[in-house]
C-alpha cells in the first residue's frame, strides 16, 4: 500500500485481501482446524490454527499495518490479549500501571499477577512527576490508559514513553478507545497497543475479540510464543467479522465522534449534570495533549449526576440508548462503571478515581445526534418530575 494514500484508504485496503484463485474480494473463512503437509520434513507456513490460520493472518496483518507496527495479534477477547501481554513479566518484576483503568485490567493485576509474584503500583500517569517517583528497579511495563476508562483523563504517551526508555522499561497503551483511526501509540514512542476489538474496531456488538500490536520483531516473538503457548487465539468466523467491522471504522469513528461532542456540549449546560468528563471540551485538562497525540476527541463521554438516584432515574426514562455493558457500537450505549465496567474495584477505590455513584458513560453511536439529545432532554424532565412528586409526597 502507497504511503502516500490516507489512512481512511488503507483501513478499506488493509482489511482487503483479494484471493488469487478466485478474485474474491472478500478474505475467505478458513475453517480448518489442520492442514495436510506435503513434505515429511519441510512443513508448510500453516500446520495448526492455533499457531496460524490464514483468515486470522490477514486480520493480524491488516491491524499490524493501522498501528505501523512489526507484529499483530489476534485473541478471543480484550482480557485475553491484555493477560498474555503481562505473561511477558516474570516473578519480582514491578509493573506501573494508570491509576484509573479499565476493572478488568485491575482485576487481573490485583489479583492475578500477584499470585506469581508481580508486583504493581497504580499511579496517577497524567502527572509525570509521579510515574518518574513510582519507577521502581524491577520495573518492567508502564502500562496506560489514554483516554482513561471512565473518566477520560489524558496521559502524555510519548512522555510516558520516553520515561520508560530512560529506565528500561516498556509501554503498553491500551488503545481501544481511539482506535489506529484515531489514534496511533506506536509512532509515539509505545512498544506495544492492545485494544478490547469487540469495541469500535468491530462496530456491531456481534464480536468479542482482542487485540495487540508489538513496535519491533523482537517483541512481537515474545507475544506469539506467548499466544501459541497459552492458545487464547481469535476463531475464525469471528476474526473474519472483525475484518468486516473494521472497512466501516473511519467513518463510524469520525461520526460518532462529531456527534459525542455535540451532546457533550449539550450536558456541559444542564443543571442536573456535574461534570462532564471528553477530552474535546476546552475545559478538559488533558484537551492540549489528547489533540496533539490524536486526530479526534472520540466517540465516548462520561457525565456526572448527583447520585445513583438520578443515575437510575435517567437512565429508566431514556428511550435511545442500549443500557448495557460494553462500548463501540453502531448503537450509542449507556453504561454505569461502578456496577459494570469497574464492578471488580472496590467502592474506596472507585471513588478515588472519580468513578462515583453518579457517574455514567455514554458511547455515542451513528444514531442523529439530535434525536439522542432530545431523548436526554425529555428524560431528564421526567426525572426532575419525578424528583418534585417525591417532595411532595405523591
Amino acid at each position: 500500500m502507497d504511503r502516500l494514500h490516507s489512512l481512511q484508504t488503507k483501513i478499506i485496503h488493509y482489511s482487503t485481501k483479494i484471493d488469487e484463485d478466485t478474485g474474491s474480494v472478500n478474505v475467505p473463512l478458513y475453517l480448518s482446524s489442520t492442514f495436510h503437509q506435503f513434505d515429511f520434513d519441510q512443513y508448510g507456513k500453516y500446520d495448526y490454527s492455533r499457531s496460524q490460520n490464514p483468515t486470522r493472518e490477514v486480520l493480524e496483518e491488516a491491524i499490524a499495518k493501522l498501528e505501523n507496527g512489526k507484529c499483530g495479534f489476534a485473541f478471543s477477547s480484550g482480557m485475553a490479549a491484555i493477560s498474555t501481554a503481562f505473561l511477558i513479566l516474570s516473578q519480582h518484576d514491578h509493573v506501573l500501571i494508570s491509576r484509573d483503568v479499565y476493572g478488568g485490567t485491575y482485576r487481573i493485576v490485583t489479583q492475578v499477577l500477584t499470585r506469581f509474584g508481580i508486583d504493581y503500583s497504580f499511579v496517577d500517569t497524567t502527572d509525570l512527576d509521579q510515574v518518574a517517583k513510582a519507577i521502581q528497579p524491577n520495573t518492567k511495563v508502564i502500562y496506560i490508559e489514554t483516554p482513561s476508562n471512565p473518566t477520560l483523563n489524558i496521559t502524555d504517551i510519548a512522555a510516558i514513553a520516553k520515561l520508560a526508555k530512560a529506565n528500561g522499561c516498556l509501554t503498553f497503551v491500551d488503545n481501544t478507545f481511539m482506535t489506529p483511526a484515531l489514534q496511533r501509540p506506536l509512532e509515539l514512542g509505545a512498544d506495544l497497543v492492545l485494544h478490547s476489538a469487540t469495541k469500535f474496531l468491530a462496530g456491531h456488538s456481534d464480536v468479542t475479540a482482542g487485540l495487540a500490536v508489538a513496535k519491533t520483531a523482537e517483541l512481537g516473538k515474545k507475544i506469539g510464543f506467548l499466544q501459541n503457548t497459552v492458545g487464547g487465539i481469535l476463531g475464525v468466523y469471528d476474526s473474519w467479522l472483525l475484518l468486516r467491522g473494521i472497512k466501516t471504522l473511519y467513518v463510524r469513528m469520525n461520526e460518532s465522534s462529531r456527534s459525542a461532542l455535540k451532546i457533550s456540549t449539550y450536558l456541559r449546560g444542564r443543571e442536573e449534570v456535574e461534570q462532564v468528563y471528553y477530552p474535546g471540551l476546552a475545559e478538559h485538562p488533558g484537551a492540549e495533549i489528547h489533540r496533539y497525540q490524536s486526530s479526534s476527541p472520540g466517540a465516548v463521554l462520561s457525565f456526572c449526576l448527583h447520585s445513583e438516584h438520578e443515575a437510575r432515574q435517567l437512565v429508566n426514562h431514556l428511550e435511545l440508548p442500549l443500557f448495557a455493558v460494553s462500548l463501540g457500537a453502531v448503537e450509542s450505549i449507556l453504561s454505569y462503571p461502578a456496577k459494570m465496567s469497574h464492578a471488580a474495584m472496590p467502592k474506596v477505590e472507585r471513588e478515588r478515581r472519580g468513578i462515583t455513584d453518579g457517574l455514567l458513560r455514554l458511547s455515542v453511536g451513528l444514531e442523529n445526534p439530535d434525536d439522542l439529545i432530545n431523548d436526554l432532554e425529555q428524560a431528564f424532565a421526567k426525572m426532575k418530575q419525578s424528583s418534585r412528586s417525591i417532595l411532595k409526597g405523591v
